[in-house]
């Protein structure tokens, strides 16, 4: 009987251990984006950006897994500023990513979301940037990313919505609403050509940013430009909410690597 109580005993320990291993993972998380990741128009950006609430959603959803991230959102960027030949903000990016390169046990994820200052009339460098030209960018970008990291993963989030009346320094208006949502099959075509070179390591993140803060102009800052108030950045509930579902779709992906 005591026999047979030790080896009981014994097992479980031994799937215990296993269990432990198991669930024992890490992720570094580098976020690349524009003023919207930064956080652009929060009180508190390094508490409220939606990079944090991303991680702190993963946190609370994955509490086996330890998690660090960097946040290189940049206040008016576009995939222009991003290009590696620019060197510019992807230098940024690359010295953020290095910091994690030696972290063998890790999982090293690229979250992105850029498009929207793409999308402007006139005002951020290069715009107003065409779907060809997006989508060009966006595979240099990537493309780089891998030659760096061969075994990232990265994941393209849609652009969320803002108003047609958008005007600050910059001209966004229904022009750009318009090519802002252009992007979205170029986003799909892109990860759809990475699964022949790279299987498994580019997705679509978070697809519904334009339907859903469409219908919650109340999660932006009530903003005033030459064409009336306009809604560009969410306010702190909405960059909670965005940083939610960047989390969910993270996890989603990183669910599914083998």
């Amino acid at each position: 009987m005591m026999k047979k109580l030790s080896v009981a005993l014994c097992s479980g320990i031994l799937l215990a251990g296993i269990s432990a291993v198991a669930q024992t993972k890490k992720l570094d998380i580098v976020f690349i984006g524009n003023s919207i990741t930064q956080g652009g128009g929060l009180e508190h950006p390094l508490t409220e950006a939606p990079p944090v609430k991303a991680i702190e959603w993963l946190k609370q959803a994955m509490p086996g897994t330890v998690i660090n991230y960097s946040n290189q959102g940049v206040s008016g960027s576009t995939t222009v500023d991003f290009l590696p030949a620019t060197n510019r903000l992807f230098n940024n990016v690359v010295k953020a990513a290095d910091v994690y390169k030696n972290d063998t046990d890790a999982t090293l994820v690229f979250s992105m979301v850029l498009g929207t200052n793409d999308s402007a009339i006139e005002g951020p460098n290069g715009s107003p940037v065409s779907p060809e030209q997006y989508r060009t960018n966006v595979k240099a970008i990537l493309d780089k990313l891998f030659s760096n990291y061969p075994r990232a993963i990265v994941i393209l989030h849609r652009p969320i919505w803002y108003s047609a009346n958008t005007q600050n320094s910059s001209r966004y208006l229904a022009e750009g609403q318009a090519r802002l949502q252009s992007y979205f099959p170029v986003l799909d075509a892109i990860a759809a050509s990475y699964r022949t070179t790279h299987p498994g390591q580019v997705f679509i993140g978070y697809k519904d940013g334009f339907t859903y803060f469409q219908k919650h102009p109340d999660l932006f800052i009530q903003e005033h430009g030459g064409a009336g108030i306009f809604q560009l950045h969410p306010n702190a509930k909405g960059a909670e909410v965005l940083g939610s579902l960047w989390g969910k779709a993270i996890k989603q992906v990183v669910s599914k690597l083998k």
